[in-house]
């Protein structure tokens, strides 16, 4: 168990916690959530020690082990991978090593002896040899083959080291485990390994990530940063997020007769509860919502932008057509005879590891960038607005508060009309004053949507959406594309973004396209389809 006493931190005149008490439990894995600058990343610091509040205590349970996803992709860069993974429990590694020195020894003495019976004896008792194994199982599960076990870590790409140090962390059943962004840079198999891993993890876990899907896989509960509190909530993130809708549109009708609001919730609580797969987390996570009352739930006061595309006409049958597209970019060949049809009512997610070649085709039917070969028609009765994955140019040297980089997209030029849009966006009063060119990359994105809304665009075309944003707006803008009645051409990390939009997948690979009318689930559980792809890439 880890808890937190009257925890407080302060930078400079900023309290980012105030007074913090929260208790973290065994067989339960916590989501932190919170908006961007909450300090989710720093509560974990202090957990782990790295930071000193300013005020209070963390207690950790006497002889519990704590592991920390560490961030320094660099850190190893000396050391095998295989030594790397088993260095995530320091003192087995440490036995480990000191075994090693006695037993190379050329002058072995009685002493010596004693002190190697002790170490087998400690070593025995960590399950120490079966290190290498089960170090080597973790590696092969995140897709690290046996024959990178053995390098360097300085010989591995970014996103092998990423898998190493996610091991690393994972090693040797850890008390308490600490995971900031773990799937950040993972593919979609390690992802799910990592999924199953956590649900029947028995151990405590406590995770921030920006995945809702990962988010509702693994946690039994969330811990919301509001405020600088903590407030802890049973259930994964979409029950979070629901039922703190569901309890605030309750509070709204102030009318409503208790015993019908008690009866909605009852409803709304089976519906998850039955929802729960066979994980012994969410077993658990069903007991406890099951035993969940009116007033254990409470109202969110998290603010959510309001995304709402609406198309000023409809589209007609005749859309979108491409031939044969080709690009070749600084002498490799990102798009390979790239053809497909757009018909009227679909939401297409585009897949496949290049990123470069997603975002080339976006760029090539925005009209942004030409094809080498091939060819592309848009529909008369379409209407494009597009969201590039780098939108710098809109905002860098723009020397132009945000009401009027705004109006510069509006048929409305009117003062109330803009501000009454930058609102909705959650610039309100003397933000909408701020300068362009100094804005986040979340406040930029959600200009970007604003800009596309006011276009009344029947085809949307985004390229990563969700970058940068918190999950506040990642829900809003899911719920805007869900929602949207036009065509959506996108292409996101965000897999429950992609699951709960998308209605057909185009994957992109050096061979041309794989294409087929179905959900992302489907798809990547369709052993068919698996086959196909790995002659695809060969």
């Amino acid at each position: 168990m880890i808890s937190t006493n009257g925890v407080t931190l302060r930078f400079g005149g900023r309290t980012l916690f105030e007074d913090v008490n929260i208790k973290f439990t065994p067989g339960n894995c916590y989501g932190l959530i919170g908006a961007n600058g909450a300090g989710k990343s720093t509560f974990l610091k202090i957990l782990s020690g790295d930071i000193e509040p300013s005020k209070g205590d963390v207690i950790i349970e006497p002889g519990k082990r704590m592991t920390v996803l560490k961030q320094n992709h660099f850190e190893y860069d000396e050391h095998e991978v295989l030594k790397t993974v088993m260095m995530g429990h320091s003192k087995l590694f440490t036995i480990m090593e000191e075994k090693e020195k006695l037993y190379a020894k050329p002058d072995f003495s009685e002493e010596d002896g004693i002190r190697l019976s002790e170490l087998e004896g400690e070593f025995a008792e960590m399950n120490g040899w079966e290190a290498e194994s089960d170090a080597a199982t973790l590696l092969n599960g995140l897709g690290i083959k046996e024959e990178i076990h053995n390098k360097k870590m300085g010989e591995l790409e970014g996103n092998e080291k990423v898998k190493v140090l996610l091991a690393q962390a994972l090693f040797g059943n850890p008390d308490i485990l600490l995971l900031d962004e773990p799937t950040n840079h993972l593919d979609i198999a390690s992802v799910t390994w990592l999924e199953n891993f956590l649900a029947n993890f028995e151990n405590t876990v406590i995770v921030v990530s920006h995945d809702r899907h990962f988010l509702n896989k693994v946690c039994t509960h969330i811990a919301d940063i509001d405020f600088g509190k903590i407030q802890l909530f049973v259930g994964n993130y979409d029950f979070w997020y629901e039922s703190s809708q569901l309890i605030l549109r309750q509070m709204k009708e102030a009318n409503k007769k208790v015993e019908a609001r008690r009866k909605e919730l009852q409803e709304f609580i089976q519906r998850f509860s039955a929802n729960a797969s066979k994980s012994k987390q969410a077993t658990s996570r069903k007991k406890l919502l099951e035993n969940l009352t009116l007033e254990d739930i409470k109202p969110s006061s998290r603010k959510y932008p309001f995304i709402d595309f609406k198309p000023d006409r409809e589209v007609g049958n005749d859309l979108l057509f491409v031939k044969s597209i080709s690009k070749t970019i600084e002498g490799q060949k990102v798009l390979n005879d790239v053809s497909f049809v757009v018909n009227k009512g679909d939401k297409i997610a585009f897949v496949g590891t290049d990123g470069i070649a997603k975002s080339t085709l976006f760029k090539i039917l925005a009209g942004e960038l030409e094809a080498d070969s091939g060819e592309y028609n848009w529909g008369i009765t379409t209407s494009r607005a597009y969201y590039p994955k780098d939108n710098t140019p809109y905002f860098e040297g723009v020397d132009l508060a945000l009401v009027d980089w705004l109006r510069q997209f509006s048929k409305d030029q009117t003062e109330t009309f803009i501000r009454g849009w930058l609102g909705r966006m959650l610039f309100s009063g003397e933000e909408a004053l701020k300068k362009a060119s100094v804005l986040s990359g979340g406040e930029k994105a959600r200009c970007m949507f604003s800009r596309m809304m006011l276009s009344g665009a029947n085809v949307l075309i985004f390229d990563e959406p969700t970058n940068h944003l918190d999950l506040e707006s990642i829900t809003a803008l899911n719920n805007g594309m869900t929602n949207f009645k036009g065509t959506i051409l996108f292409t996101s990390h965000d897999h429950q973004l992609v699951e709960t939009v998308a209605n057909r997948i185009i994957e992109i690979t050096p061979k041309g396209v794989i294409d087929r009318q179905m959900s992302y689930d489907e798809y990547i559980e369709n052993q068919d389809i698996a086959k196909l792809r790995e002659e695809m890439y060969s």
